[in-house]
């Protein structure tokens, strides 16, 4: 069975390889305001070569790591560091009051400061240094968004003021019928949003959003206290996905310090609906904030649009379908796997405890994709945050060398062989013996690799600004 498993895999390795070497080399790009940040040049070779390490790599993980024990010593490993209540009570209020203040510098500065997109400190804040920075942090060193979510802070005080007011606040939770499906709308929304409408490069559109974002997220947790930020509110459930690939965690005294990725293996997810899906659309709207830059997706929109159909159909549909699309890659994985293990634990149960497996994937795609726009950026976010309302007439851009091309791809691939380590421990935690653990990881790996080869694919694509928005 391993020699079939092996030549399959072996003429994978080179049907992909034959194909990759008929693709261009191009030039990796960035998101919004991607237009300010030089392309950096990917050699075919390196891709090519990238994969076949990513497939090979991920059948060694498979196949050769087989002791339970040792797999849990690793994963569950850490190093606590405790931390006094005093100052943590001063620290958290200080977060809270800052990041309150900054949510008000933003909607000011983009009502009312500079139009032009790189003198905007909002617009450089939003999508360069919070959405693309700092959003890092989240998978590079820990999750600190709890502290310093400003709309949480905001909807603490609203409840304070209910609460003397004699009303009943933050009682009640969202229904359990909906699950975290509200978060994956929600989700799915932002991403929609911010391709076909002007708040990447609009200053008084995006202050809008962020707006209108406020009332709804302030409203919401005020009436469901903090279930919203749980089950609700897009943006804290992204944050709290990649912090659980990050080596720092917090506890209950102070934080622990562990391998990462070692979080995702303790425990499953939680049975509600949307979880699976939650995390699945966090994969793909990275994915589909690259596409559409692509000149693939200029080539294929053009021939749309021309027979009449509005553009921003085309984009909603091509966000559904293509999530629709990895949702059902995942799924086939999950029963895929159960035959493979012939085991009795539920195909649900199979999506829900793997799913934290994708999340490495989301993390390196998400660093990949944005590494270059917040470092090709942070000269001019840091010149203009020095004067908001007078900002440099021509602020500073950073021009990234070729070779960096080569680090975004590495960014991927150690998402990837993260995400295989997690499934491998995560497999030997749900089945009993080696064979099992083993056989249900196949096609587990086999969906991870087609989410990878298409990331690979993206970003090697040059920049090309979304046409017909």
């Amino acid at each position: 069975m391993t020699q079939s498993v092996g030549r399959r895999v072996g003429g994978a390795v080179l049907l992909w390889a034959a194909v990759g070497l008929f693709v261009p080399g191009a030039s990796a790009h960035s998101g919004s305001l991607g237009g300010s940040v030089a392309d950096a040049t990917v050699p075919t070779w390196l891709v090519v070569i990238t994969g076949g390490i990513v497939v090979a790599g991920s059948f060694v993980f498979t196949s050769l790591l087989t002791d339970h024990e040792a797999i849990r010593d690793v994963n569950w490993r850490r190093s606590t560091v405790s931390l006094p209540a005093r100052p943590r009570t001063a620290i958290t209020t200080l977060a809270r009051t800052g990041s309150v203040a900054l949510l008000g510098l933003v909607l000011v500065v983009g009502a009312l400061g500079p139009v032009t997109a790189d003198r905007n400190f909002a617009l450089l804040f939003v999508w360069a240094g919070w959405w693309a920075g700092y959003t890092a942090t989240a998978y590079l060193v820990g999750d600190s968004w709890p502290l310093l979510n400003p709309w949480r802070a905001l909807a603490r005080a609203g409840r304070a003021l209910g609460r003397r007011a004699g009303r009943a606040v933050g009682a009640r939770s969202p229904p359990a019928r909906y699950g975290v499906w509200p978060a994956v709308a929600g989700l799915l929304a932002m991403v929609w949003l911010e391709v076909v409408s002007p708040v990447g490069e609009n200053p008084r559109a995006l202050a809008g959003l962020v707006a209108a974002y406020t009332l709804v997220t302030v409203a919401g947790a005020v009436v469901y206290g903090p279930s919203w930020f749980e089950r609700a509110d897009p943006i804290s459930r992204v944050f709290a996905a990649y912090g659980r690939v990050a080596p720092i965690q917090r506890t209950d005294s102070g934080v622990a310090v562990r391998l990462p990725g070692g979080a995702l293996t303790d425990r499953a997810l939680p049975d509600r609906p949307g979880e699976t899906a939650f995390v699945v659309a966090l994969l793909w709207v990275t994915t589909y904030d690259g596409l559409v830059a692509t000149p693939a997706w200029a080539a294929a929109i053009d021939p749309v649009v021309s027979l009449g159909v509005p553009a921003l159909i085309v984009y909603a549909a091509v966000l559904l379908g293509g999530f629709a699309l990895f949702v059902g890659v995942y799924r086939w994985a999950a029963r895929r796997t159960r035959e493979r293990a012939d085991t009795y634990v539920t195909a649900a149960t199979i999506e829900r405890w793997f799913a934290p497996a994708l999340l490495p994937i989301a993390a390196g795609y998400h660093l990949a994709h944005f590494a270059g726009y917040f470092l090709g950026l942070a000269p001019a976010l840091a010149a203009v945050a020095a004067a908001p309302f007078a900002p440099p007439a021509t602020p500073l851009v950073a021009v990234l060398p070729g070779w960096f091309g080569t680090v975004k791809l590495l960014c991927v691939l150690a998402g990837h062989v993260l995400a295989i380590w997690v499934a491998h421990s995560l497999a030997f935690e749900l089945f009993p013996g080696v064979l099992a653990a083993i056989r249900s990881q196949y096609h587990t790996v086999a969906a991870m690799i087609c989410y990878t080869v298409v990331s690979l694919w993206i970003i090697t694509q040059p920049y090309v600004p979304p046409p017909y928005v």
